[in-house]
C-alpha cells in the first residue's frame, strides 16, 4: 500500500436491485426474501490517481448474493466492467481502486466480495438526472439498469425521497441515498448472473473517496 499514489474520486453510484423498496441492504439488514441481485454503477464526475485524471469515466458491476452483507455472513458474486475508453494508465488505475488494492472505502467494499467474476472492458453509458428523477446504465446488447425517483400522493412536488446517512451504505458513511423504483434487463448471463426485473429497489449515493488511507 505504501507504493500506491495519493487518489480521489468524486462522482455518483447507484443500485438497480431485486430487493423490495426498500432495499433493506440499505439499513444494514438481511436482503428480500434473503437473496439481492442487480447491478452497480458508478460515474466519476472528477478525479486523480497520481498523475492520472479519471474524470467522465465508467464502472459497472453485476453482482448477487445470500444473507446479511454487513454482517459477515454473505458470500458476494460480482463482475466489473471498466469504461473502455480508459487508456491504459487509467484502466489500471480503475482496477487498482475497485479492485481494493488502492485503499480507501473501495478496499473494504473490496473484501465483501468473495468470489470476483471478472473485470472486462466495455462501452458503459451511464446516466443520472440533475433533478435526481431518473437514472440509467447500459453496456449495449449486455445489461440494462434504469430508474425513477420513487414518488408517492404525499410526496411534495419535485422533492425526493431520502435517506440520511444510511447505515448501510455502499459508498460509505455520511451519504444522502435517494430513493428509485428500478428495472434490470440482461438478455444473457453477464459473468456467470442474470437478472431481469422490474419496480424493485432503487438507490441514488454521491461518492467522494480517496486513499490509499482510509476513508
Amino acid at each position: 500500500m505504501d507504493s500506491m499514489p495519493q487518489w480521489r474520486l468524486v462522482g455518483d453510484w447507484f443500485d438497480v436491485c431485486s430487493c423490495d423498496i426498500p432495499c433493506p441492504c440499505e439499513f444494514a439488514q438481511p436482503p428480500t426474501n434473503n437473496h439481492c441481485e442487480g447491478v452497480l454503477a458508478w460515474r466519476v464526475r472528477d478525479g486523480t490517481y497520481g498523475d492520472v485524471p479519471l474524470a467522465g469515466l465508467n464502472v459497472l458491476a453485476v453482482g448477487a448474493f445470500d444473507g446479511n452483507i454487513w454482517t459477515g455472513e454473505a458470500t458476494v458474486s460480482m463482475g466489473f466492467f471498466i469504461d473502455e475508453r480508459a487508456d491504459p494508465r487509467q484502466r489500471t488505475a480503475l482496477q487498482a481502486i475497485f479492485g481494493g488494492k488502492a485503499g480507501g472505502w473501495p478496499a473494504g467494499f473490496a473484501a465483501l466480495v468473495g468470489d470476483v467474476r471478472g473485470m472486462g472492458f466495455a462501452p458503459i453509458t451511464v446516466e443520472i438526472a440533475g433533478d435526481l428523477a431518473r437514472w440509467r446504465a447500459e453496456i449495449p446488447g449486455q445489461v440494462t439498469a434504469m430508474a425513477q425517483a420513487l414518488s408517492g400522493p404525499t410526496t411534495p412536488p419535485g422533492k425526493r425521497v431520502q435517506t440520511l446517512n444510511p447505515p448501510g451504505s455502499e459508498v460509505g458513511p455520511g451519504g444522502v441515498a435517494t430513493w428509485g423504483s428500478g428495472d434490470v434487463t440482461e438478455p444473457a448471463p453477464v459473468f456467470g448472473l442474470q437478472t431481469n426485473f422490474v419496480g424493485k429497489s432503487s438507490k441514488h449515493i454521491p461518492f467522494d473517496w480517496s486513499g490509499p488511507g482510509s476513508n
